[in-house]
């Protein structure tokens, strides 16, 4: 999905008479986590041709308003939509800098359809979706890149009467609390908005981001790629610093809050699943004392119960044995002294039995300790083993980015190469490349257990056939390459993709240089990933 964005800044008097309006206050502060919403959704593969949908404001912007008209593809839904009356986004927090329209499925998947760039007030995006049922909304966000809905939603599509065509249904989704992003985490000062009026509205996004990535501890789960975020962010206000021309920094800009959000979503992720293993463990052991409880609650109400009857017993006996004694005085004295006797027996044999039980629980909960430190022990070793396969994967990542431009990301370490590493429009390479290939072959040589996946690129100038043919050459040249220094075949695979997964735009020269590359896709066990579809880092 490709949304064209609109006016790219805000007015300088809008924006700071935002920064000097009082905090919102008609709906109160959620805390952070994901709260569940309701909206309607329509069956537009069902309704055909195109239909006409609007929007109504929610409680938290009731003057908002907006109408879509969607057009039913053979493959696609074609949205374009107008929005009126809008207020800005600051107005629910200095977080929030910007609005997103998503498209919500009825199973609860939330995607974003592109920014809502405001001009006075009003708004025209256009967006492509491959949903057929959905519902629509607006949200506040604090960047343009979010992946999932914010709990302020300040528009939603209101369903049209049902009829024949247009089949209706609820879509219920999660929205990230306010405390994600709250500026109560993060103080919000000149680092987000800065005296400069001229500021482009990319800029603020970008800066937001790195700071909400670093709210969501992204230093400490996703450092490479947050440090990649500030690094970008850095080049970002250099341009911005040095009078760069106002394509350059917003672009700069865009590219800081996609790291940025890659490294917040990445952060989540690793730490629910820290979380989640903790409670793992902590129910473990709550369910492991209250059996050891339980069993010694058994035990000592069998003891009690043994004791009372053995009790029962020896008085039915004692009393009898009285009876006896009264009728013959000459042996009563004799059998009461017996029968004491045979009641301490009794008694010394039931403590011993009991001492002999208690030991048999301490040696059991000895054993059960001894099996809990050789989990922890485990445990503690494979957490080691992840450390090393990260350890390596970043000692990886450096050396790579080295020799030529790599980035880290869940299909492995993405080495780049432009097609200035070959003769204009040939596969062959030039001697240049052909030195920085045979230094990635001996990075890849030190470090067995890898593989390589080499993918050919080019723009969208020439036929497909052409494209495809050279992308395929100039792949396969790059792991013959690489194999005739040495590297396994066994672990290379190359293919080529022709113009079909474009990194830029194609009207432009350097959008089109980016796009003619050869990627090298790193990956493996040794480094802690495995080989992924094409299309999962793009």
């Amino acid at each position: 999905m490709n949304a064209k964005r609109a006016s790219l800044s805000l007015a300088a008097a809008g924006l700071f008479s935002i920064l000097a309006a009082p905090a919102f206050s008609q709906a109160p502060a959620t805390p952070a986590g994901t709260v569940s919403r309701t909206t309607k959704a329509v069956n537009y593969r069902r309704a055909g041709g195109s239909t006409r949908i609007l929007f109504g404001g929610t409680e938290l912007m009731p003057s908002a308003s907006g109408e879509a008209k969607v057009e039913s593809k053979s493959t696609r839904m074609e949205i374009e939509a107008k929005f009126d009356n809008f207020d800005e986004a600051t107005k629910f927090g200095l977080e929030y800098l910007t609005y997103v329209l998503w498209a919500v499925s009825p199973q609860g998947r939330a995607e974003n359809l592109g920014e809502i760039v405001l001009k006075s007030g009003t708004s025209h995006v256009k967006a492509i979706t491959d949903m057929q049922t959905f519902g629509m909304i607006v949200t506040a966000e604090p960047y343009f890149a979010v992946t999932q809905p914010s709990n302020v939603v300040v528009l939603e599509n209101a369903v049209p009467q049902a009829s024949g065509k247009v089949q209706n249904s609820d879509a219920t989704y999660e929205l990230l609390g306010r405390g994600i992003y709250s500026s109560s985490n993060t103080k919000i000062e000149n680092a987000i908005f800065g005296i400069d009026r001229k500021t482009p509205l990319e800029l603020f996004e970008a800066r937001n981001a790195v700071r909400i990535a670093h709210i969501a501890l992204a230093d400490k789960y996703a450092a490479s790629t947050v440090a990649k975020a500030e690094q970008q962010l850095k080049s970002a206000e250099d341009a911005y610093g040095g009078h760069r021309d106002r394509k350059t920094v917003e672009a700069s800009a865009r590219d800081v809050v996609e790291t940025a959000e890659e490294a917040r979503v990445m952060a989540v992720k690793k730490k629910a699943e820290e979380d989640a293993q903790a409670k793992i463990a902590a129910e473990k052991k709550a369910a492991e004392d209250q059996a050891i409880a339980e069993a010694k609650r058994r035990l000592e109400a069998e003891q009690a119960r043994n004791q009372a009857e053995i009790a029962k017993a020896d008085a039915l006996r004692l009393k009898s044995e009285a009876e006896r004694a009264a009728q013959e005085s000459a042996r009563q004295k004799q059998e009461a002294d017996q029968a004491r006797a045979a009641a301490l027996t009794q008694q010394q044999a039931a403590e011993a039995a009991a001492q002999q039980a208690a030991r048999e629980r301490a040696s059991a909960l000895e054993q059960q300790h001894a099996a809990e430190a050789e989990t922890e022990k485990a445990r503690l070793a494979a957490a080691q083993a992840e450390r090393e396969k990260g350890d390596l994967r970043a000692q990886l990542l450096s050396q790579l980015n080295s020799i030529l431009q790599t980035r880290d990301t869940a299909r492995g370490l993405i080495v780049n190469m432009s097609d200035v590493l070959f003769d204009t429009g040939s596969y062959t390479l030039k001697p240049g490349a052909r030195e920085m290939l045979a230094k990635i072959s001996g990075i890849v040589l030190a470090h067995p257990g890898l593989n390589l996946q080499i993918e050919g690129h080019t723009d969208s100038v020439g036929s497909d056939e052409f494209n495809q043919q050279l992308s395929e050459r100039r792949a396969n040249s790059v792991g013959n390459f690489l194999a005739q220094q040495g590297v396994s075949a066994s672990s290379i695979t190359a293919r080529g993709f022709g113009k079909m997964q474009p990194v830029a735009t194609n009207d432009t020269p350097e959008g089109r240089q980016r796009n003619r590359r050869v990627e090298i896709v790193v990956n493996g066990d040794a480094i802690g990933s495995g080989a992924a579809s094409p299309s999962a880092s793009r």
